[in-house]
């Protein structure tokens, strides 16, 4: 998951280095030497955004990509740290590379469409997850993210299908379980959402989004004591949802969830 685009959206960082295009046209040029000392910077580009410092982590994806300029998922992941830096243009530059290298690979579909996303692209981020699931239609990644970029469209019925595919797909896919409560809040069937979001929490008890999100709507529904113990195991979790121009723009939670918690942060 991107933070500083948002945690509704997600990357991909498998995208390995190693790609068969770049077995195609550097086979016989690459030393086991070279070979060593590409994993050797990937294992760091790995640590360093393992960290959250995607600075680093980017520098070393040009240090291969250098090395290496015909290796896909190193401009795809080199995306990925620039989105992460909120330098989405920069990023879709890395992210056409990539997809003209390994025009099969599903990866950089999907991070260029969060890319997308973060420019407010919504119809050009929904074509590339759909390409995805033309490539491979159980991408649970993929039915998530363009559920994200519907909701940027107001499509909230549309995108409850997404999600609902995605975790059915993927039961273990905590955000897209997540996602698909704050939809249905949106829309109206808020008891619905509040069940959804009490069920992740006891699966997930210290995932801080749907405890804020529980805190909003518990607030709203006049339930004072639940929507300050969750508030409290939020804000523990991840102080970030006390500011709500990050949870309206960054995180893009829907609008109603996010009033609802403005409202509880006002009195706080």
């Amino acid at each position: 998951m991107i933070k500083l685009i948002g945690i509704f959206i997600s990357l991909s960082f498998a995208f390995g280095w190693v790609t068969p295009v770049m077995a195609q046209t550097q086979q016989s040029t690459i030393t086991p030497e070279q070979i060593a000392q590409g994993e050797e910077l990937t294992n760091q580009a790995f640590a360093a955004t393992n960290k959250g410092d995607f600075v680093t982590a980017e520098k070393y994806w040009t240090e291969i990509i250098e090395n290496f300029p015909t290796n896909a998922g190193a401009w795809s992941n080199r995306g990925n740290s620039r989105v992460s830096q909120n330098k989405l243009q920069a990023a879709l530059t890395d992210y056409n590379k990539a997809i003209e290298l390994a025009p099969n690979v599903t990866d950089p579909y999907l991070n260029r469409g969060t890319a997308l996303e973060g420019l407010g692209k919504w119809e050009e981020a929904i074509a590339d997850y759909n390409h995805v699931l033309e490539l491979d239609p159980n991408d649970a990644m993929a039915y998530n993210n363009r559920g994200n970029a519907k909701t940027g469209l107001g499509k909230w019925a549309e995108a409850i299908v997404d999600y609902k595919q995605s975790f059915n797909m993927a039961p273990n896919f905590a955000f897209a379980r997540a996602n698909y409560a704050l939809a249905l809040y949106e829309t109206g069937q808020t008891d619905q959402a509040i069940r959804e979001m009490r069920n992740i929490t006891r699966k997930y008890p210290n995932f801080a989004d749907v405890r804020a999100a529980l805190t909003a709507a518990y607030w709203v529904n006049g339930q004072k004591g639940e929507a300050e113990s969750n508030w409290v195991a939020a804000y523990g979790l991840d102080s970030r949802y006390k500011d709500i121009n990050w949870v309206k723009n960054i995180r893009r939670w829907p609008p109603s969830i996010a009033s609802a918690l403005e409202k509880f942060l006002k009195i706080q």
